[in-house]
């Protein structure tokens, strides 16, 4: 079988799932608002995030997805609320603060330096923590995607938007993440390299780094996810375990504005 990454045999729920006693949360995100001028473009969000997991957020276009992100990764600070990350407040911390401390953001559209090769970019998520002791660490990428291996001298803006988005989210493994958060994963891709990558995610999340998504192909995130959340007009509509969201598909389909 031709795949682009290292393949997959199927679902099985995360290591928060699977434990008798829930962990505590990694993210435990309170009642947080973010505003734009006068206008509210997320109000009263509050979620979590386990060890082990994969959860997804869904939502239709302009729900407020990608602000929540960017509101977790400090780039549109909360106005009120709180977000507490591996036991630690981060009100008033930077962005820089939040990725080195393990919360990292897989920006929408990828962001991958086009003019740069694919090593070139793979080394930037090296020097947020040093070059000591990175071997394994690339050995690791580098088995998730062989592709960007077997292309790792090329230009990345030579890549393929898949490809792209296989590089975006190796470069930031390598930030050593705690939490990594994907910032819509299918923009622009085909559904077969959907699949790879959400069933890659998923197996990631049970080894580490816990994995956060947000997406709007609600059938893959079903089918991957743990846990779903559900944005509307800026606040959780809907939240629940994927196997409770795949009971009334009609439900979760009127809140994504496909029914």
């Amino acid at each position: 079988m031709n795949t682009l990454v290292s393949p997959e045999i199927g679902r099985t729920t995360g290591l928060a799932a699977a434990s008798t006693a829930p962990l505590p949360p990694l993210l435990d995100v309170t009642s947080i608002r973010v505003a734009h001028g006068d206008v509210d473009t997320l109000r009263d969000v509050s979620l979590q995030v386990h060890p082990g997991e994969l959860v997804a957020i869904l939502g239709a276009n302009g729900a407020g997805k990608t602000t929540l992100l960017r509101a977790l990764s400090g780039l549109l600070p909360p106005h009120a609320g709180s977000v507490s990350f591996a036991g630690n407040p981060m009100a008033g911390a930077t962005p820089h603060h939040i990725a080195r401390s393990g919360l990292v953001h897989v920006p929408e559209g990828r962001g991958v330096l086009p003019e740069l090769t694919v090593w070139e970019n793979l080394r930037l998520g090296m020097v947020m923590h040093g070059w000591r002791g990175r071997g394994e660490e690339l050995d690791r990428v580098y088995a998730l995607f062989p592709i960007l291996k077997a292309r790792s001298a090329g230009l990345a803006g030579m890549l393929s938007g898949g490809e792209q988005q296989m590089l975006s989210i190796a470069r930031s493994l390598l930030c050593r993440p705690k939490l990594l958060m994907v910032d819509e994963l299918s923009l622009g891709l085909s559904p077969k390299i959907t699949l790879e990558l959400m069933a890659l995610l998923a197996r990631i999340s049970r080894t580490g780094p816990t994995v956060l998504i947000v997406e709007q192909n609600a059938q893959q995130a079903l089918q991957f996810a743990d846990r779903i959340y559900v944005l509307a007009q800026g606040r959780i509509a809907l939240s629940g375990s994927s196997t409770e969201m795949a009971r009334d598909p009609n439900l979760l389909a009127a809140y994504l504005g496909q029914a």
